[in-house]
Order: structure tokens, then sequence, then C-alpha cells
């Protein structure tokens, strides 16, 4: 994917959320704030932040890991009940995916910093390798031989040391593009399986030779492999949304959920748990073909947030969520499949017109999307770590944070502003543009109408870290990511606190330090929105505030 360049990029050296009264980060006076607004919960999301690699553990828990939530949570998998959680306290960092030694020890990978670790029996960690960022999925073999591949960030497959002494060992460097194997399992012939995601197709490996052999073919976008009990072979379609049962001469699809699923369970009866790294639910399917929901599915990593009319749009990276900004009620869900849709991932957002301008640093690039039509109008790849764009001056301003710029893309390309070390949130007020900068806590002008200005000009400064930021008249509002709150900074630069929040997830080093962007957005009627991160929520402040 074009993330690998820009990954390399970080390695080597959120977007305007515009009111929907004119769409460009600006709006009316809102009435006069005589008393403490009240911070109201609109719409509520997933529990869990993108649920990602889940595994049977002996304690006959279910393992669950989540990349952004960077945590790993234990269900009860009658009930859905979580029974413990690790986070980054513990030392587990963004994990991926999950795999337990015959002797309970279990490790985990995480793809954006490269380690791969667990813990030992007694508990304490163990780091089996430090590679390059990518690694994904994670199994061992029946005599407990640890094996991991890249995906979407790299394309190779090793053999680890489970005990971290020698090197990892490549088996394989060519199955890519984008990716080398997803979701893998151990086959009943001693062989490793794994999906190709953007090859379609199933294939096995002697993991001492490296000779490889076609399982199956003909699949949308396979994610994930597992045999059950009896050595039947297993594949998690997500790009249709289906597990499929694959014998030597059938296939059956047992399970039909939605796009956007990343892996899947059996325990020790052969009941299937399914997980959703779009919607971060986990779901049973029962013997009869139903399904039961364990963990709540919705908003698993809300970002951006625009106003367009009566619907309040949330970016959540996998995703984009409608919701009706009176009653909070889900109208509509577009899902993306990592590296595989036409809409693409979207970390933020912003309003174009009848279109949405979607950005995410993941996949690198910037899509001008219609959500009526369901179609790409526009599209600006190869970028490196965009965090916003919006609609400027007949081009899309676009702040990078792997080029610390923000830079117009039209007819001709030009760079408005250099050498900000976290530009984030772009607003339009009137003929001017301001970025917010999250190190150097100041929302800065830096054009107006259409032209940089010779220096930047400091409009808000002594933020801390600022992301989402709305103009209002001579106001701004603004969301400090840090500290987890929402202020007013009114035209005699006094502070009015408006929401106190969560705190967010921790920033991957190298990465945009906002990693999940936290967006604000203002209707008509003066109300505010933003999204709660942590809490995978959506909130509403009623003016006046």
């Amino acid at each position: 994917m074009r993330y690998t360049v820009l990954i390399a990029a970080f390695l080597l050296t959120g977007c305007g959320n515009e009111p929907s009264s004119d769409r460009n980060g600006s709006a009316g006076s809102p009435p006069a704030n005589d008393k403490p607004p009240s911070l109201e919960v609109l719409a509520t999301g997933a529990n869990i932040a993108g649920a990602n690699g889940i595994h049977f553990g002996p304690d006959g828990l279910l393992y669950v890991t989540s990349v952004i939530g960077s945590d790993l949570t234990l269900l009860n998998p009658d009930t859905g009940e979580q029974v413990r959680r690790f986070t980054a306290a513990d030392g587990v960092i963004g994990p991926d995916d999950v795999a337990f030694a015959s002797d309970g020890s279990y490790y985990w990978t995480s793809i954006l910093t490269g380690e791969v670790a667990g813990f030992d029996p007694s508990g304490n960690k163990v780091i089996a390798a430090q590679l390059p960022p990518g690694p994904n999925p994670i199994t061992f073999s029946d005599d407990d031989r640890l094996f991991v591949s890249q995906c979407f960030l790299g394309v190779n497959v090793y053999e680890l040391d489970p005990a971290g002494i020698k090197e990892p060992r490549l088996i394989a460097d060519d199955l890519g593009p984008g990716c080398g194997l997803n979701g893998m399992d151990w086959g009943p012939d001693g062989r490793l399986y794994g999906p190709r995601w953007f090859v379609g197709e199933v294939v096995s490996l002697d993991v001492d030779s490296g000779e490889r052999r076609v399982e199956a073919t003909g699949l949308i976008t396979p994610a994930a492999v597992k045999f059950d009990s009896q050595g039947v072979l297993h594949v998690l379609d997500t790009g249709a949304g289906t597990v499929i049962r694959v014998t030597p001469d059938a296939r059956e699809v047992i399970a039909t959920l939605e796009p956007g699923l990343d892996n899947f369970a059996f325990d020790a009866t052969d009941t299937l748990f399914v997980s959703s790294f779009a919607d971060g639910f986990i779901k049973r399917v029962n013997a009869d073909g139903t399904l039961t929901t364990l963990q709540p599915g919705g908003m698993a990593h809300p970002g951006g947030v625009v106003v367009v009319d009566d619907i309040v749009w949330v970016a959540d990276i996998h995703a984009i969520r409608g919701f009706d900004r009176i009653s909070g009620d889900e109208i509509d869900t577009q899902r993306n499949v990592v590296g595989m849709g036409e809409m693409g991932g979207a970390i933020n957002l912003a309003v174009d017109g009848d279109n949405l301008i979607l950005t995410s640093w993941f996949d690198g690039d910037v899509r001008i999307w219609n959500p009526g039509t369901r179609s790409r109008v526009a599209h600006f790849p190869n970028l490196a770590g965009p965090v916003a764009a919006v609609r400027y001056a007949g081009s899309v301003a676009i702040a990078e944070h792997g080029t610390g710029s923000v830079t117009l893309y039209g007819p001709e390309k030009t760079t408005l502003v250099t050498d900000l070390p976290a530009p984030g949130g772009l607003v339009v007020h009137k003929n001017d543009l301001f970025v917010s900068d999250r190190s150097l806590g100041q929302i800065l002008k830096i054009a107006s109408s259409g032209t940089s200005l010779t220096e930047p000009q400091v409009v808000v400064s002594g933020l801390d870290s600022p992301e989402g930021f709305l103009v209002v008249d001579d106001t701004f509002v603004v969301v400090e990511a840090a500290a987890a709150r929402v202020v007013k900074v009114d035209a005699d630069h006094n502070r009015h606190v408006l929401a106190e929040l969560s705190p967010g997830s921790a920033a991957t080093e190298g990465l945009p330090p906002s990693q999940v962007f936290n967006g604000i957005a203002m209707d008509t009627d003066g109300s505010l929105f933003f999204a709660g991160e942590s809490s995978r929520v959506l909130y509403r402040i009623k003016a006046p505030w």
C-alpha cells in the first residue's frame, strides 16, 4: 500500500470541521452564554476500538486485540462480559493479533511499532523480536515454533524465537503486493496457511523450504484462515463479509455478516466467533446460523466531524457514519475494506458542496467522496501523512505531517506554509485559511484570498495540543486533544472550558501525533458536535455555550 512509502518517510526523517452554515469552518454568532453548557451524549458506539485478532486461551476466555485502542481484552464467550483488559500500562502496545503456545504463554504483534512480544506463564513480558513496522498475523505450530507475517506495511514472513535470543528467520519476501499473509493458522498437514489480502487467494507454506501451494482462489478479500477441530479449512472473506468452509469438493458459506471483518476463532466445541475492525463488534455464530452479539458494533475510532443539513458525519477510520443531528440515530454507514475500497479510509473529513473530503494518513491520500451516490469524485494519492484537507481558493488545501506543510492541490501545486512540526486542523473563514499545530500549541493564519502570507500569523497561542477547531466571528472553539477538553477562546483571549473529555489514544512514534483526529463541528442552531475518541461516543453541546 501507499502507506509503506509513507511510514518509511516518517522513520527517515484533522481537517477543518466546518459548521454547516457556510461549510468553511465559520458560522454566525452563537447565543450568549449565561450558564455553563450541558454536555450530551448524542450517540454511542462500540466498546472496543476496532476488534482485530481473536484467539481462545487455555482459560476458555476469548482474547481480543485492538490496534488503535492499544489494548487486549479478555471476554467471557458466553456473556460477552469483559473479564480483564491489558493496556499500554501493562506493556501491550497496539496489538493486532494474538496467539498461544502450549505452555500458556501468549504473544501479540504491534503493527505500527514492529514489536512482537508476549507474556510468559508467570506474566512477565518477553520481546520475541523488534521488526520493521507491519507485523500483523501471528501463530504457533503444534511444536511451538512461532511465525509472524507483515501485512499492509510490508510483505515478509518470519519465524521468530519466542525467547527473543535468535535472530528472526526470513521465510518469504515475495508474497506482495502490499501484504505477505494475513490471519494465519497452522495446518493439520504441518504447513503454515494464510490469505493473500490483495490477491484473493489462500496459500500454504513449507516453513523450512519456503515451498508454497495455492489452496483456494477466487475470493474477494480474504482476511484470515482457521482450522476447526476436524482439520477443515475455513476462510474469512472480509470483502464479502462471510466465513466459508473449504473442502476439496465444495465451499459453503457458514456465516454472513458485513464487510469490514477482521478475524475469527473456534472454541473447543467448534462454535465460531467473529471480530470486526470496521465496527468493533464480537459476534458468536450459533449452531442454527443465527448471530449473537457479545460486544456491540458502531463507532470504533471516531475522529473528524462535520454537519451537513441534518446529518452529522463522523470519520471512523474504516467507515463514515451519518447521525441524525437531533435524535442521534445512525442513519447511514458507509464502510471501507483496507486498501480495496473506492472510498478509502477516513480519519478526518470536510464538506465540499454535496461531497465530503476524506483524509487518511494511513492510506496516504485524500479522496473527494459523494455520499449520496457512493462514488469517488477525485483522488489525491501518495501524500506524506495527510491529516486534514479543505476546499480553499478553488483548490484543495492539505496539511501533511510528513512534510510539515500545508499545500494547495489544484491546477497547480502551491505550498502555503512549511516547517510546521505538527500541522493539524484546517479551517476556512471568509477568505482566510487557518491551521492548528499540535506541537506549537497554536492556531495560525497562513493564507488570505488564496495567497500565502509572508509569515504565518499566530492568532491563538498557549493551547494544549490543538487539533480540530472552529472560527465563530472573533471566537475560536478548539479541541485540546492531550488535555482532553474543548475550550472557547474569545476576542480578548479569555479561555472558557466547554467540556472535559476522556483522554484519547497515545500516538505512536513517527506517526501524526493526532493519530485519531479530534474534530469539532457546529450546526445552524449553534450546537457543537465532537467525538469522544476513547469513549467512542458522539457529543453535543446545545447553544448557548
